[in-house]
């Protein structure tokens, strides 16, 4: 059994991730819903891992295939580690190197991860096909422009469809396609680049990595910078297979529509449909990304490029002035104290109360401690109840930062109370400004009342 267990956030996916600790070794649990999912990611792991390449090694599995153990290779992502970059829009040399060495490793994924591969593991379909291609299209048409409001013949839509996947599929090669190739689904661990979440992988052209990853909506990329990470791609991909740049540089275009069109789908749906905010907030740089892609025209399908055309240049599309931001103020106190007063002038909150939990202030050992020690930390994630506990709590909370985001309301306060303020209730707190601002991106202020210690803004870039 475990010392200590830690929940770690999925973003959109429905597999549950946790930190397992114990003897000085830390490996990350893993429960998929879907075992032909999980059967493929651990298939690939494993082939990739013998080859040499730098993705999680898969230590262990159930027989049922629901759950697994991989390498824990931390908790930074590269697009964690570039939020400053982004925010002022300067790349220094550490960073860009960075990048450099993630673009030059890619082509080993793909060519040399696809020799001697079954691709009959793959999940859903074992190459990007038609198929694929019209089921990406069709959930751009159905779950986003649709939910425009835009009037459009679907006819003459589905004809340019058509030939979209006529151009994409032109493009010849056994190697791998990685499909979700971008900057969160790679983990900075020592400095270096190593690549996860490739269960939707399958066999395909390797144009579509490097657009997914060089046109994510959210990464934002100077074109001079984008433009010297596909030079380094370029020049590792020819030390595989031969490579006609001109003729890449073409093609490739045709791959940043599809891929953004296929990201707008993604966000229509999760955001329209599933009611969450953060993919909301990545439609305004896909269409940014659109927009300039439609600079040039596509005289391959000219419906599909006026009806885009359209629909980006939308009044509900134009740029807006910024509404003022969430912020989430999370408070641990003592009850023997009182409840914590809103500053805000809205009378308060959430507040929980954490007291029917194990208290580790009854043991002389965590005594003079608190819930941010780590002594504290593994007694009350090796009982578990705290982590039972900040399920519900969480549950409740995500839905009142996703609705007051959509309702552009400005703060919101979370409490934890326990005894004496120290253990519990630190914990808690602790771990919650940890959950918000890692799944959401907002501004937390979290205050630890009775240790006299505040962090505002938390998790600020």
């Amino acid at each position: 059994m475990p010392q200590g267990m830690e929940a770690l956030s999925a973003a959109g996916s429905n597999r549950r991730y946790f930190r397992l600790t114990g003897g000085g070794v830390s490996v990350v649990g893993v429960e998929g819903t879907s075992v032909e999912e999980n059967r493929a990611f651990i298939a690939m792991a494993r082939h990739f891992h013998q080859a040499g390449l730098p993705v999680p090694q898969v230590l262990a599995r159930s027989a049922d295939d629901v759950y697994y153990l991989q390498e824990d290779l931390g908790d930074t992502t590269l697009f964690d580690r570039l939020a400053t970059c982004r925010r002022t829009g300067t790349y220094g040399e550490e960073e860009t190197a960075l990048l450099r060495r993630t673009l030059q490793r890619l082509p080993e994924v793909q060519v040399v991860g696809a020799r001697g591969f079954d691709f009959g593991v793959c999940y859903p379909l074992a190459e990007f096909n038609t198929r694929s291609v019209m089921w990406d299209l069709n959930y751009f048409k159905y779950c986003f422009l649709k939910a425009t409001g835009l009037e459009f013949s679907e006819d003459r839509l589905e004809d340019d469809f058509q030939r979209l996947a006529a151009v994409l599929l032109r493009t010849d090669g056994d190697t791998f396609m990685y499909r979700d190739f971008q900057s969160r689904n790679v983990m900075v661990k020592d400095g270096e680049p190593y690549f996860i979440d490739f269960q939707g992988g399958r066999r395909g052209p390797v144009h579509y990595d490097v657009a997914s990853f060089l046109w994510q909506a959210r990464a934002q990329y100077p074109p001079a910078l984008r433009e010297e990470l596909l030079d380094a791609y370029l020049q590792s991909l020819a030390r595989f297979m031969p490579v006609d740049e001109a003729d890449f540089r073409r093609r490739l275009r045709h791959f940043v529509l599809f891929r953004t069109l296929q990201v707008l789908g993604a966000y229509g749906f999760r955001g329209y449909f599933e009611r969450k905010p953060h993919f909301l907030q990545s439609i305004p740089p896909a269409l940014d990304n659109l927009r300039s892609l439609l600079d040039e025209d596509f005289p391959e399908y000219p419906y599909l490029a006026s009806v885009l055309r359209q629909m980006a240049g939308m009044e509900q599309f134009r740029p807006t002035p910024p509404r003022h931001s969430l912020l989430v103020t999370v408070c641990s106190f003592s009850y023997k104290k009182g409840i914590p007063t809103d500053g805000s002038g809205n009378g308060g909150g959430f507040v929980f109360d954490c007291r029917a939990l194990h208290n580790p202030g009854r043991y002389e050992q965590y005594a003079r401690l608190t819930g941010l020690d780590q002594p504290v930390i593994e007694f009350l994630e090796r009982d578990g109840g705290i982590l039972h506990f900040l399920e519900h709590a969480w549950a409740l909370v995500d839905a009142s930062v996703e609705r007051y985001q959509a309702r552009g309301f400005t703060h919101l306060m979370v409490c934890f109370g326990c005894t004496g303020g120290q253990h519990r209730s630190v914990y808690a707190a602790q771990r919650t400004a940890e959950h918000i601002h890692a799944r959401y991106g907002v501004d937390v202020r979290l205050l630890h009342r009775e240790q006299g210690i505040e962090i505002c803004p938390y998790g600020r870039d």
